[in-house]
């Protein structure tokens, strides 16, 4: 019963974004920017809507107190495709930092070339001076960054593993850094098509101030989104000796 829930949820999931993709990409293409947000919101409420109706999976948003208001710097935990989702329900009008291969996917990949900030992985050096011009381009917008600080998706059991594009990003940009903790892994594996009932939450955590180290910053948003990440999980699923 579960895998012929997933079935159909992964035929609505792309059904809907199909849908929101094409009904906005007109206004785009006229060079209507806040339709892109519009189109990511209603694709959200529908996988939303999905998963509870479908799926039996439940989502809960914690911490709005903390969320940030004007140019901002988000960094959220991934485990699933769900976490890029779901911020576009609670960000007015967020910045993703996506991978290079996601601008070439039909009709997401229209809306992540326009507006978003894409990273060639394989470039290396060029690929983090691209990333930070985009970025403070974004931000002299008024927009929300939002970035994946391990560039893909985790295992919720996984060891942290946390690249130096966030540091460069926070140095340059100068701006503090509103954590994310999740535990979507463990209804939205980040592989396959199975999504299992439960409840999930993603728990937005109080900002780390601009101006600290590269080392005492990674530190702490590695300490505060593993422990969040870690307290979210069942007592039995969770790892021994902290992140």
């Amino acid at each position: 019963m579960i895998l012929l829930r997933s079935i159909f949820f992964v035929i609505w999931f792309y059904g809907a974004m199909t849908f929101w993709g094409l009904l906005y990409m007109p206004a785009v293409l006229m060079g209507h920017d806040r339709y892109i947000w519009l189109s990511m919101r209603g694709w959200g409420k529908a996988t939303i809507w999905g998963l509870r109706r479908i799926c039996n999976v439940r989502i809960n948003i914690e911490g709005s107190e903390h969320l940030p208001t004007g140019p901002a710097l988000i960094a959220s935990k991934h485990q699933a495709a769900l976490d890029t989702v779901l911020p576009a329900q609670f960000v007015s009008e967020p910045v993703f930092v996506v991978k290079r291969e996601l601008i070439d996917t039909p009709i997401f990949g229209f809306y992540m070339k326009r507006g978003m900030i894409p990273v060639d992985r394989d470039a290396h050096a060029k690929a983090l001076k691209d990333m930070l011009r985009a970025a403070r381009a974004a931000i002299a917008k008024g927009r929300q960054i939002v970035i994946y600080p391990e560039g893909t998706r985790q295992e919720f059991d996984a060891a942290p593993d946390y690249k130096p594009g966030i540091a460069a990003m926070y140095r340059d940009l100068n701006l503090p850094v509103t954590p994310i903790a999740l535990n979507t892994g463990l209804c939205w594996p980040p592989n396959g098509i199975l999504r299992k009932p439960g409840t999930v939450t993603l728990k937005i955590l109080p900002a780390i101030p601009a101006g600290l180290s590269r080392e005492d910053f990674m530190r702490e948003l590695e300490s505060r989104i593993e422990s969040e990440c870690q307290a979210l999980l069942p007592a039995q699923l969770r790892r021994s000796g902290g992140p």
